[in-house]
């Protein structure tokens, strides 16, 4: 049996890791709200690109843009968003796992250092890794969409895919792999930004004039699309991050909780054990005595 020292040692060590796991909780609990409302607030944003995109597909030939041409799939491009720091639970270790899952050849841009550290470690191909802050500045996220979307133009991949954890709600965060390039059709993607924003999609039948032309102006439209698809995947794994992590300081907080309840009657039973033998050690010299 441990000495009372050596017991009274442990609890205060599991004492000072619940303090710790209780304040890592609130940080991340703080994270997480302002996560989601990032989140949520690019859903606005989502409708108005969606009522563009309406204008213009009906009015091209959606063949000639390269993001909707569909080519053979020699290397897949894949952008993995995981977490630069542990302590949040199975999420990135599910996330690993999705990538475990890819079939065939495929090239790696990563965003977390658990993702880069991970694509090294496994001897896959690493085209490039980026880190984001908490904040996750657009301009953060668009220098790695830029990035893959030169890759695929000069056809070292032959698709865009985002690997992320889909934020649900607090406890569940799914892991997904999330096609981007190439485009399904406007159509597709229409209805794509309307379920995002909340709309409902309808037909735009207004003659409208296009300057310069309704191809210059796709042009510009879809590369804002896929900027702002990843911009809103990336700010939905950091919401997923920050609540993985608070439910899992969460538990270790809960369970240094139950494991010093424990440790306080074990140390409780071996006083108690300490003070009757010692009553035993002075009833039996004062037997002898006599």
């Amino acid at each position: 049996m441990a000495s009372l020292r050596d017991i009274r040692r442990r609890i205060k060590s599991v004492k000072n890791t619940r303090q710790i796991t209780k304040a890592m909780e609130l940080v991340a609990a703080s994270k997480m709200k302002k996560a989601q409302q990032a989140a949520l607030a690019g859903r606005a944003y989502a409708g108005l690109m969606a009522e563009m995109l309406a204008a213009v597909a009906g009015r091209v030939e959606e063949s000639q843009h390269p993001f909707l041409a569909r080519r053979e799939v020699k290397v897949r491009g894949i952008i993995l968003v995981t977490s630069d720091k542990g302590l949040c639970g199975p999420l990135n270790a599910n996330l690993f796992k999705l990538v475990t899952e890819v079939k065939g050849p495929a090239k790696y841009a990563v965003i977390g250092r658990k993702g880069a550290q991970f694509i090294a470690r496994t001897k896959r191909t690493l085209l490039a890794d980026f880190t984001v802050t908490d904040r996750v500045g657009f301009t953060e996220v668009r220098t790695v969409a830029e990035f893959m979307v030169k890759q695929y133009l000069e056809g070292v991949v032959d698709t865009v895919e985002l690997i992320y954890p889909h934020f649900r709600n607090t406890l569940v965060q799914t892991p997904t792999n999330l096609p981007l390039l190439p485009l399904e059709s406007l159509a597709a993607v229409v209805a794509d930004l309307h379920s995002d924003s909340g709309q409902t999609a309808k037909a735009d039948e207004r003659e409208i004039l296009f300057e310069p032309d309704a191809e210059t102006v796709l042009e510009s439209l879809l590369p804002l699309y896929v900027n702002r698809e990843i911009y809103q995947h990336v700010l939905d794994a950091k919401a997923s991050e920050h609540s993985s992590r608070m439910v899992a300081m969460k538990t270790a907080k809960d369970n240094a909780t139950k494991l010093i309840g424990d440790l306080t009657l074990e140390y409780n039973k071996a006083r108690q054990a300490g003070i009757t033998q010692e009553i035993l050690e002075i009833a039996a010299a004062s037997f002898s005595a006599n």
